[in-house]
């Protein structure tokens, strides 16, 4: 299993962050390997909704179908699932000093033949993470989000070192 973590600040507000991020088409503006994110199906984005996300990591082109099974105020956490890989996303929100402290993890299980590329793909989702977060952090400070969710100032960016079991 991979597993990375990231710790991040913004100065967008909580809601606004959570906002963003609770909408997982929104993964076109900040993951360097998504190709195309849709989401399935109409409503409210509330647990059940689902997304089509099309990612393209060493050349070969992967989709996965992602679902929300929990959205609590500070807690988001999602369910991708393709023929080669289990992922599960889980962001959580608290408050930092001007903002909103965000820690994004993601546990990615690899299946089948695609189990012995897990070295590999290790090395590559943990270049994917730190250009994710500089990528997330620039679209939660930038002009479309503030537009659409409010507040945001020029933003603190740290981070902190990945974790990876195997």
């Amino acid at each position: 299993m991979i597993v990375v973590e990231r710790m991040f600040a913004v100065t967008a507000a909580p809601g606004a962050v959570l906002a963003y991020l609770r909408d997982f088409a929104n993964a076109q503006e900040w993951d360097p390997s998504a190709l195309a994110t849709h989401r399935l199906g109409a409503g409210p984005i509330a647990p059940g909704a689902h997304w089509r996300h099309v990612r393209k990591l060493f050349g070969v082109t992967a989709e996965l179908t992602y679902t929300l099974i929990a959205a609590e105020p500070g807690r988001l956490v999602f369910h991708g699932r393709s023929e080669g890989a289990t992922c599960v996303d889980t962001v959580t929100l608290g408050p930092a000093a001007d903002g909103t402290a965000v820690t994004y993890r993601t546990e990615i299980e690899m299946h089948g033949l695609a189990k012995l590329a897990t070295p590999v793909m290790r090395a590559e989702i943990e270049k994917l993470a730190s250009g994710s977060v500089a990528a997330v952090t620039a679209a939660l400070e930038g002009t479309a989000v503030h537009r659409r969710f409010g507040a945001a100032t020029p933003n603190r960016l740290t981070t902190t070192p990945l974790e990876e079991t195997g």
